[in-house]
């Protein structure tokens, strides 16, 4: 039997720009679960059974079904036009992994910042995170089923937001809302750095 690869692994010769983007976010946002449901190859994870020394360390108010975290990164790869293929890096959502963010954002040309309006608050030290880093983001709001509905503009508000910055919609289950939310972040990347992105 010989090694049959699938030909998805590989990038189509008409691929003629990489993008590498960051996923962050809060722990238990959805980070794992969009990279999962866009990725074209088998995303690459580095997730680790939660265990009893997480508890009163990482809060799971609210995430009844969180079993797994991630303790380094997740990665994966979707071909957005036969010209432009992302590279996404997830990063893990807790603090004490935010070492980690360094080495991740090298060379990423913007972040996609998923939040939760469950735990809203949560997501106020990422932001000022990627204040440090200057790299340019949207917010992607993951709606779970019980999740409060907001309008961009209140939540562009609530999280003190600059008004050119991207705020959609989506479900990180979903491939074509994560997808839309990608390229929400793709075009507000272009549009701020025309020259960079796309020589």
């Amino acid at each position: 039997m010989g090694s049959a690869v699938s030909a998805e692994r590989y990038l189509p010769e008409t691929v003629q720009q990489a993008v590498k983007l960051l996923i962050v976010g809060a722990f238990g946002v959805g980070k794992t679960t969009l990279i999962g449901s866009v990725s074209e190859i088998a995303p690459l994870r580095t997730e680790e059974t939660m265990t009893e020394a997480s508890i009163g360390v990482d809060s799971v108010a609210g995430l009844t079904d969180k079993k797994t975290t991630t303790v380094a990164m997740d990665f994966g790869r979707l071909t957005l036009n036969p010209q432009l293929a992302l590279y996404l890096f997830g990063t893990p959502g807790q603090r004490r992994f935010w070492d980690l963010w360094e080495g991740l954002s090298e060379g990423a040309l913007g972040v996609l910042v998923i939040v939760d309006t469950r735990r809203l608050e949560d997501s106020f030290e990422v932001l000022e995170q990627l204040e440090l880093r200057h790299l340019p983001f949207a917010v992607a709001v993951n709606q779970f089923p019980d999740s409060g509905r907001y309008s961009p503009e209140e939540l562009r508000e609530a999280l003190d937001l600059l008004a050119e910055t991207p705020v959609v919609m989506c479900d990180a289950r979903d491939r074509a809302s994560s997808v839309d939310a990608l390229i929400a972040l793709a075009e507000y990347v272009y549009d701020r750095a025309p020259a960079e992105v796309g020589s």
